[in-house]
């Protein structure tokens, strides 16, 4: 019986590392949201676990609005009080 209680408590200090390794990777319920100001525009871009799903733009004089994406998985984006304005999202020029 003895054995027993020694081999228990080996293997709980042998897992014990895994379940704290496990609960920092677990994905979070608060969205991450980071702000930025360009020009006369405040731009909020919501995160949940590194996923950008949301966009928020308050721009002065003129109500916010949202941009969210499209279908879940692309880059692209619609404006959430106008769903059939497509965001343009072409590369034009790009400079290495």
């Amino acid at each position: 019986m003895r054995s027993f209680n020694r081999l228990l408590l080996t293997g709980l200090f042998a897992f014990a590392p895994m379940v704290a390794m496990a609960a920092d990777s677990a994905p979070s319920g608060d969205p991450e949201v980071t702000i930025r100001t360009e020009g006369d525009r405040t731009i909020q871009e919501y995160r949940q676990n590194g996923f950008l799903y949301a966009i928020k733009i308050t721009k002065k004089g003129f109500p916010p609005y949202f941009l969210v994406r499209a279908d879940g998985t692309d880059a692209n984006f619609i404006r959430s009080d106008q769903p059939d304005m497509l965001i343009p999202s072409w590369k034009i020029f790009e400079w290495k």
